[in-house]
């Protein structure tokens, strides 16, 4: 296949990480990249103008969520990916699977929504139109887990296995919508299971661990298909470029390893990030409960201790 549409270079050296990690590759994202780290500090700043505090750790997050998708995007991993399926899931598990992950940690509707400025009384502004769609119809059903678990899985299996690959991966345009593809559906499936940002559907931590193991299985299963196979699958990579000195099955066999070994890191990071919560949300309600004894002067158990002091009386 042609991929003179790319402006990739069909006679790319031998793969090394060296190579693979030169600046190059997207522009498109290279302006998305950047875009979404100015508005992200933009609204942090605004914040602390006004006095009002932001984790550092989301921040954190956020930047280095950015950063993944440079790093598979902006980066001659992009050329590589084009020719290799190795290099091409590796993007793909990064782009759909991590990047999500991190960006969401960082809380980007939640720090939107504190930036922009209230509109006036029976005005609609920018913060209320985000607000009116947040609790849409639409929006619960793009994060209920009837939606967004199919289209996970959807994701793999019926792009892959399908003509619809190769017609992406034939121009520039198609590639870049399959890529941002693989980034939405990341952060649709990830979001109501992150429970950061405000959301419709916000389950219980269970039931988010559910939803997670519900999903993950079916890329390792599409890894050991890729691994098993005794053939190419994917006519985009069955006749890599010679000046690669790789061969279709064994890279293809690489990239079904790759598929499988990485569902294993999400279900680790967010599994980490789902009990850290769990607990600080644990925390949390104590130290409510802490303050409205305070507050009442522990007026619970002074009730009941006359109760038992009634008791007492009447028995007597």
């Amino acid at each position: 296949m042609d991929h003179s549409g790319h402006g990739m270079n069909m006679d790319l050296p031998p793969f090394t990480l060296g190579r693979g990690l030169e600046f190059g590759g997207d522009p498109f994202f290279l302006v998305g990249c950047l875009l979404g780290l100015v508005l992200y500090g933009c609204a942090v700043v605004r914040l602390r103008r006004r006095g009002d505090a932001w984790p550092v750790s989301r921040i954190v997050a956020w930047v280095v969520g950015v950063l993944t998708v440079a790093l598979v995007m902006c980066t001659k991993l992009n050329d590589y990916g084009m020719a290799m399926f190795s290099v091409h899931m590796v993007q793909h598990m990064v782009i759909s699977m991590l990047s999500p992950i991190l960006l969401l940690l960082g809380a980007p509707v939640t720090l939107t929504l504190r930036a922009l400025p209230t509109a006036g009384r029976g005005n609609k502004g920018p913060r209320e139109l985000l607000v009116a769609l947040l609790h849409s119809r639409y929006m619960r059903i793009i994060s209920h887990p009837a939606f967004t678990i199919p289209l996970f899985i959807a994701s793999l299996y019926a792009l892959y296995f399908s003509p619809l690959f190769d017609f992406l991966m034939g121009s520039r345009t198609g590639h870049i919508a399959m890529m941002v593809h693989f980034l939405a559906v990341g952060l649709i499936f990830f979001w109501p299971i992150m429970g950061v940002d405000p959301g419709p559907h916000r389950p219980g931590y269970v039931m988010r661990m559910l939803e997670l193991f519900a999903g993950m299985p079916f890329h390792a299963f599409f890894g050991i298909a890729l691994m098993m196979a005794s053939e190419p699958m994917v006519g985009t990579y069955t006749h890599p470029p010679a000046s690669l000195g790789i061969e279709a099955l064994a890279d293809q066999t690489a990239a079904g390893g790759i598929a499988w070994a990485f569902s294993e890191i999400p279900s680790v990071v967010v599994l980490i990030a789902l009990v850290f919560q769990w607990y600080k949300s644990e925390e949390r309600q104590s130290q409510r409960s802490d303050r409205a004894a305070d507050r009442n002067g522990d007026q619970d158990l002074a009730d009941y201790n006359a109760y038992l002091a009634s008791l007492h009386a009447r028995g007597q």
